[in-house]
């Protein structure tokens, strides 16, 4: 966690940093996706998520600007990240009903916003060797690394309180259904058809509207479940070997 002796100003300088350096991944993510669609029609999906991981480093990276990661800093998010991989497979049998989003929701809050868009953007990205790669990867990738920056952004608290489980439940439950549940949905508009139209943006979306309501109630549950639990093993963690700050 931060020093209580850190000034405000330092806080808000980084916090700053660490929002431009979200909005410029974004960005970058957004025109990533756009090149793949349009000049590569989705046959390079390989590539753009290559490139999607590589641009959702950037806020990770300015976390790290005066200093040098340790390896157990790194080793503790490749273990959130590993823990959402397991706990999507471990649901395979339930369509849309997976901890996935909650636990990348949990790592941002837990260790801030870079930290969350590389656990959304690589989650995706490794557990899809499980589920399947394709040209909805890098969406997904972007959309569950969008949730992970905002989760750090609305709730890592640098004074070690946590965060308040009504409004992390209401933010996953906001999240999964508005944020990626519109991207994975356009996705499917812009992968699965030549030509977009109006018509098949709205059966598009109207199909996934139950989907996405089932995906919204299992983060809120595993998050009612997982939140209190992990966050305070994480800050635990923090406090004793000063990790993620």
């Amino acid at each position: 966690m931060y020093s209580p002796n850190e000034s405000g100003a330092e806080r808000r300088r980084i916090s700053r940093g660490g929002l431009i350096a979200g909005i410029c991944a974004l960005v970058l993510i957004a025109g990533a996706i756009a090149l793949g669609v349009a000049v590569w029609s989705n046959r390079k999906f390989y590539i753009v998520s290559m490139l999607v991981i590589v641009f959702a480093m950037i806020p990770f990276a300015v976390s790290f600007e005066k200093r040098r990661p340790k390896p157990r800093e790194l080793v503790v998010l490749a273990a959130m990240i590993a823990l959402g991989v397991a706990a999507r497979a471990a649901f395979y049998m339930l369509p849309q009903f997976k901890p996935m989003t909650a636990i990348v929701i949990i790592t941002g809050a837990a260790f801030g916003c870079g930290s969350g868009f590389i656990a959304g953007a690589m989650t995706a990205f490794v557990s899809n060797f499980i589920f399947g790669q394709g040209p909805w990867t890098p969406w997904q990738m972007a959309a569950l690394g969008l949730i992970g920056f905002l989760a750090g952004l609305l709730f890592n608290r640098r004074d070690g309180r946590l965060p308040g489980l009504l409004p992390l439940c209401v933010f996953g439950a906001l999240s999964t259904f508005f944020i990626y549940g519109f991207i994975a949905d356009t996705s499917v508009i812009f992968t699965s058809y030549e030509k977009p139209t109006w018509e098949l943006a709205l059966t598009a979306y109207g199909a996934g509207v139950v989907f996405n309501l089932i995906h919204a109630a299992a983060t809120v549950v595993f998050l009612l479940a997982l939140a209190r639990p992990l966050l305070k093993k994480l800050n635990r963690i923090q406090i004793k070997y000063g990790i993620l700050e």
